[in-house]
């Protein structure tokens, strides 16, 4: 199978530059970096592309088994960078995907000149000493909401991720996105991500990340921001003014500031 047209790689800017590759988060797919990835393609070779699963990639290929945790995604950003033969690469991931990113990085170190982390949780449920933000029956009740009415979670769901209450095409545009995958690939993605538990992949990132963390965000506070930016050895914190867990769309301005401050 053809590695770019299973995830619907897209590629634009500089050809010749140094590539960044941005990775979208659940219920969502490329589009969601439209404001933000035109930006560099001054100066960057710019490459996006959707999960399996999501967005025009090949849902022939979804495979519950390769896809039953976050490094069946991991490695198909890995395939990526080798079909297009690409090194010193910039990951920029939102969401699960920065975890994604984190995973790839640990396993190809060599491949990666840096990490971009938009709203990342390494683990969205509570431990000892650990804050992720849920309780187990939470993430639980989540999942068993999204099995009875698919629809009705997202369009609940959906304005609260996204935030800026007083700009509702924002929740309404994550809505449709969300609505727009097939339920079922969608219920495990989200069981795969609630349930996922990456925190001690952290230390072992060796590339300089950015971890760029938005006010008010209810899937991952600065709490969560902040202990991937102390696990991460060379790691730069951002508190963004933009509220939600989505700036990429609600604040592609600030989002692309803090990209180009940290390159």
């Amino acid at each position: 199978m053809n590695v770019l047209e299973r995830n619907n790689v897209k590629e634009s800017g500089k050809l010749d530059g140094q590539p960044m590759l941005f990775a979208h988060g659940y219920g969502c797919d490329q589009n969601m970096w439209r404001y933000v990835a035109p930006a560099f393609e001054d100066e960057y070779r710019v490459i996006v592309f959707d999960h399996v699963g999501a967005g025009a990639s090949d849902k022939t290929a979804y495979d519950r088994k390769k896809y039953g945790d976050l490094a069946g995604y991991a490695h198909d950003i890995l395939e990526i960078c080798h079909e297009l033969q690409l090194a010193d690469v910039i990951f920029v991931g939102h969401s699960v995907a920065s975890m994604m990113g984190v995973i790839a990085a640990k396993r190809e170190p060599e491949l990666f000149s840096s990490l971009v982390l938009v709203g990342p949780s390494p683990r969205y449920i509570n431990d000892d000493g650990y804050h992720g933000g849920f309780a187990p029956e939470e993430i639980d009740d989540l999942l068993v909401s999204l099995d009875s009415n698919f629809l009705g979670w997202s369009a609940q769901m959906a304005p609260a991720i996204m935030g800026n209450a007083d700009r509702p095409e924002l929740g309404e545009e994550l809505t449709n996105s969300f609505c727009r995958t097939d339920p079922d690939i969608a219920r495990h993605f989200a069981e795969v991500t609630f349930k996922s538990d990456n925190r001690e992949d952290l230390a072992q990132v060796v590339a300089p990340t950015l971890v760029l963390q938005c006010s008010d965000d209810i899937l991952a506070s600065e709490q969560v921001g902040r202990f991937v930016s102390d696990a991460v050895p060379n790691s730069t914190f951002v508190q963004m003014k933009a509220v939600g867990h989505c700036p990429n769309l609600s604040a592609p301005e600030e989002t692309i500031d803090a990209i180009r401050s940290f390159l």
